[in-house]
Parts: structure tokens; C-alpha cells; sequence
């Protein structure tokens, strides 16, 4: 039986997606749209009509782009460094890209073919070392030895100010290509705003393990006995790029102190036990905050613990705690000074138990979340963060004949972040989201950082609004969705509500831009004008940015006495 060509067997049904719309935000659709955006600056210049006579005469046909053998090396000269974080070269028929991850513009690199998509115009390709560097190219920059090899990081070899830079350049991108929005609307994007740390910052980690080999096979699925422990330690890490294949990390340099130590501990317990596993498991790494105030007296510095209830949390998967105030011991006990605060000595450790409740602090504001609930995993950007929309979500000037802004939605609300550190900033606030557990954390956090002028509750998406009772005149809306941003229900009841300010924050700048083309184009009555659009650099070292949008609605933006 004939083999079929590689680019129509299991890749089909991520070229079938590759060629859909692009209105998801999805990795396969941003670069599709870098793909074509390079082949239309390199595109031919249609001859004009040949006889036929003329045309048998040239001598030089055209060339056309022959896909080489599936696993063969190939060197490619790389143009420009794709949304996704990985970089782009163009074929030598000009009509094709090769896609090379850990690359940047100008390096000559030698690459390995592994997926071809016709109909899209890239073949997907796995790196295997630089014949020739980009100027730009510093690999002493790179510190993870697992760098182009793990699917984490794509940029450590790239100076920081030229990672932000590319960040700008990729929230320019997500607007001109998802927004639907003319460029005369679109403002200028602000410089990306940078991490202060640019490796050791995370403060979650999730490494893996597969299952035994044949863990998976249909008699030991249906037979748990029939399982067999590991021979060996397995693997325990993240995927090698590209595949679902897992790499062993022993350590990874933009976790935090403690997460690194959490990991180090893990590992070795799993070390000691790994024949009792009979499945593959997922390590949960959370870095937690106990914070003490250093006092000074009479030259002698003396800590003093912030809380009476020596609250503390656990390090090992033991169950929920029955009681919030336990103390448990902790195996994993960093101690420092907050590099930013120097009144404060924090004391950090490693929960693995995503029951246990975790504690973190923006500025002078606590926060405790179950540990496995979503929370920003970049602490050390997040006082700039909320500093920057605090300063933006009020207008700079008075608007003639406008009421004041008095209230504030938050929507998307989790465990109150914006809803905690705007409070001040309104008369009274609200915080909403759909998870209950969420909404009994934003409650407590509330309680803790002493705000009374908030409130909180649970409500589907679909009927956020059914309840508020602020005037929209008089309201801004802060919204912070998931990656694949906000439905168009949504959309069309936060129009219908018509606030008179917006404030949209994404982890996905594509599926932002797309939302904010529906609130500028709007609906009778109600439309929106972007007056800001910044960059946030959450996640250095990789392609990532977090975006920011103020919208202003438009029939009281730009009349300012």
C-alpha cells in the first residue's frame, strides 16, 4: 500500500483549522495571518499576457516551491519574528514559509521539516542550530539548558528591550488583523510595559509526568490491577515543542525561589516512590506569602509576624484542611526581603496542595485564593499593572455637562482583584463571576483589606447585567475574560447597559482586539472610542503579552470643557 504524502495524514485536521476564519485568537490562526502577511510583501509581480510562442521562447519558467522529505534538514534564512514567538523564513521560490521555532530575524539556521500545509502556505519545522547568528542573537542571555528544547520559553536568546519591542509589535498586529477596525480609529500602542523581573518571576508551575508504559492500553483502562508500576524514574517536566512528548526538568529559572525548591523537593520524593505510581500525575507548584514587618530598634532589627492566627499552608496534597488557621509544617521556608519594599521581610514557601489556601500581596493589599484557583502568576508586575488602570480608568478631564463616575462593574471579577485595589477610587463597587468559590474569596479578601464599599456576587455571563442597578452614566465596567474572550451575548448586553467607560484586560491581545472592534462599531445608541492600548510583558522570555484597552463611549469622549 502506498504511503500517503505526510501533509494529508494526521496534520489534516490542524490544516482544516488553519484555513478557518480568523476570529478565534487561536496560535494556528495568528500565524497564518504572519504567513500571509510575509508572502504578500514578497508576492511576484504578475507578468503581462504571453503568446504562445513567447512564453515556449523563455527561457527561465518560474520556480515553484517543491515541499522537501518529511525529516530532512533544510537551512533557512529567517525575516521576521512571528505573534507566536516563532520565526519565519521564506522558501527560495518566495512562495512558501518555513516556521522555526527559538529563532529571531536575521539568523541562518539549519531546521528539520516536520509538517507541511499546502493550502496555507508554512511547513512547521523543529530547530536544530544556527549556522549563522542574527546581530541581535545573544545566547549568553539564554539561562535554562533546556532552552529549545522545552516549549515554555521562545525568546531568552533576545535582549529584554527588543522582547518588548517585539511585544508592542505584536499588539500592533492583533489590531490590524483582528479588530476590523479602520487605522484612523486605532491609537498609537504604548510601549510595553516590562516585567522588574525578567527570570525567577513565576509563581506557578505545573510539571508532568506521563504513565507507565503501557499504562494506557484498553486492558489496564478497564482493569486498574492490571497496571504496572514504573522501572525506572520517568521523564518529569513540560512538553518538548512541538509534541506531547514530556522532557525532564530539573529546574526552571523563571519560577520563583521557592517554586524552583518546591520543585527540587518533588522530585525527589517522586524518586523515592516512583514503582507505586501506576498513571502520570501533574506536580502543582504554588509560591504562598507570609509577610512580616522589619522593625528597627536601637539598631537591632526585629520581625514581627503581620498576622496573629500563625496561619500557615501545606506543602504536601493532604486533603482540605478543616480548619483555615491550622498550623501545618512547611518543608519549603524562603525567607527575603521584598526587593521593592524594605519595611517588609516576606516569607515565601511552596504549597503543592491546589486546596490550600495561598497568600500574595500587590503593594499593601493581601489576597488569599484556593491555590489551584486562578491568580496573576507574575507578582512582581502586578503593582505596576494596577497602578497604570488605576491612573487611566477615571478621564483626565471633565466632560461637559457629564455626571462624575461614581460606580465600578467588574466583571470577570475572581477573587476581587480590581474590585479591591479601584475600591477607593468609587462610591461603591461590584464584583461579579460566575464561579461561587470565587466570590466567597473576593468576599474574604474585601473583608481583610478592610474595604466596605463593595459587594459581590454570582452571576452567568449571560446575565451579568439583570441585576446592576448603577447608573450607566455614571459607571465604568472592568472586564478580564479568558483566553478566548467575550462572547457576543456579552458584548451585545454590555452595549445594551451602555457604560460610560470600559476597561478590557486580556491574557489574549487577538481575541481583545476582536471584542473591542464590536463595542467601537456598536450598536444605535451606544458606541466606544479606544483611547489607550498598552502592553503588559506578564511572561518574559516569552511570546506573551497581556493587553490593556480604555474605551471611552463616544457620545461624551473628546468634549472635554
Amino acid at each position: 500500500m502506498a504511503k500517503r504524502p505526510y501533509h494529508q495524514s494526521k496534520s489534516a485536521k490542524r490544516q482544516k483549522n488553519a484555513a478557518k476564519p480568523a476570529n478565534d485568537g487561536s496560535n494556528e490562526q495568528v500565524l497564518l495571518l504572519d504567513v500571509k502577511s510575509l508572502l504578500s510583501r514578497y508576492k511576484k509581480v504578475e507578468r503581462p499576457a504571453e503568446t504562445l510562442e513567447e512564453e515556449n521562447a523563455r527561457a527561465s519558467p518560474l520556480p515553484v516551491h517543491v515541499p522537501p522529505e518529511r525529516f530532512s534538514e533544510i537551512d533557512v534564512k529567517i525575516s521576521e519574528l512571528s505573534s507566536t514567538g516563532d520565526g519565519l523564513g521564506l522558501s527560495s521560490t518566495l512562495d512558501h514559509v518555513y516556521v522555526v521555532p527559538f529563532t529571531i530575524p536575521g539568523d541562518f539556521v539549519r531546521a528539520k521539516v516536520v509538517t507541511y500545509f499546502p493550502q496555507a502556505g508554512y511547513t512547521l519545522t523543529d530547530f536544530i542550530r544556527v549556522i549563522s547568528p542574527a546581530p541581535q542573537r545573544d545566547d549568553s542571555l539564554v539561562k535554562c539548558p533546556y532552552f529549545s528544547k522545552c516549549a515554555g520559553c521562545q525568546i531568552q536568546m533576545l535582549p529584554y528591550e527588543l522582547q518588548l519591542q517585539h511585544k508592542r509589535s505584536i499588539v500592533e498586529k492583533a489590531y490590524r488583523n483582528f479588530s476590523s477596525l479602520t487605522p484612523e480609529v486605532i491609537p498609537t500602542i504604548g510601549e510595553t510595559i516590562g516585567s522588574p523581573l525578567q527570570y525567577g518571576y513565576r509563581t506557578k508551575l505545573t510539571p508532568h509526568f506521563d504513565g507507565p508504559p503501557g499504562s494506557m492500553t484498553r486492558k489496564a483502562k478497564r482493569d486498574p490491577l492490571e497496571r504496572k508500576g514504573f522501572k525506572t524514574v520517568p521523564p518529569i517536566g513540560f512538553n518538548l515543542k512541538g509534541t506531547r512528548k514530556i522532557i525532564d526538568i530539573e529546574d526552571c529559572p523563571i519560577g520563583t525561589d521557592a517554586v524552583r525548591e518546591g520543585l527540587q523537593r518533588e522530585r525527589k520524593d517522586i524518586a523515592a516512590d516512583f514503582a507505586k505510581y501506576t498513571k502520570g500525575a501533574t506536580i502543582f507548584l504554588r509560591e504562598s506569602t507570609l509577610r512580616r514587618p522589619k522593625l528597627v530598634a536601637n539598631d537591632v532589627t526585629v520581625e514581627s509576624a503581620v498576622h496573629g492566627d500563625g496561619e500557615k499552608t501545606s506543602t504536601k496534597d493532604t486533603g482540605p484542611s478543616p480548619d483555615a488557621t491550622n498550623e501545618i509544617s512547611i518543608k519549603n521556608d524562603v525567607k527575603h526581603t521584598n526587593p521593592l519594599r524594605s519595611e517588609y521581610i516576606d516569607e515565601k514557601t511552596c504549597i503543592t496542595d491546589q486546596r490550600a489556601i495561598s497568600t500574595e500581596y500587590i503593594d499593601n493589599f493581601e489576597f488569599k485564593n484556593t491555590a489551584g484557583a486562578f491568580f496573576q502568576n507574575n507578582n512582581s508586575i502586578l503593582p505596576k499593572f494596577t497602578a497604570y488602570i488605576r491612573e487611566a480608568i477615571l478621564p483626565t478631564t471633565q466632560i461637559t455637562q457629564a455626571k462624575p463616575i461614581k460606580y465600578l462593574i467588574d466583571a470577570y471579577c475572581g477573587s476581587g482583584l480590581f474590585t479591591i485595589t479601584l475600591s477607593s477610587l468609587f462610591q461603591s463597587s461590584m464584583g461579579i463571576d460566575i464561579a461561587g468559590a470565587s466570590i466567597v474569596a473576593a468576599k474574604a479578601n474585601a473583608t481583610a483589606n478592610n474595604i466596605s464599599n463593595a459587594s459581590f456576587m454570582t452571576a452567568d455571563a449571560s446575565k451579568l447585567f439583570e441585576h446592576v442597578k448603577y447608573p450607566p452614566e455614571e459607571t465604568v465596567v472592568i472586564i478580564d475574560p479568558p483566553r478566548k474572550g467575550c462572547d457576543d451575548p456579552f458584548l451585545q448586553q454590555l452595549l445594551r447597559f451602555g457604560p460610560r467607560r470600559v476597561v478590557y484586560v486580556s491574557c489574549n491581545v487577538h481575541t481583545q482586539a476582536r471584542d473591542v472592534g464590536v463595542l467601537v462599531e456598536g450598536v444605535e445608541g451606544c458606541r466606544y472610542e479606544i483611547e489607550r492600548l498598552q502592553g503588559f510583558d506578564f511572561f518574559p522570555q516569552t511570546g506573551h503579552v497581556e493587553g490593556v484597552a480604555i474605551l471611552a463611549r463616544s457620545d461624551v469622549a473628546g468634549k472635554a470643557e
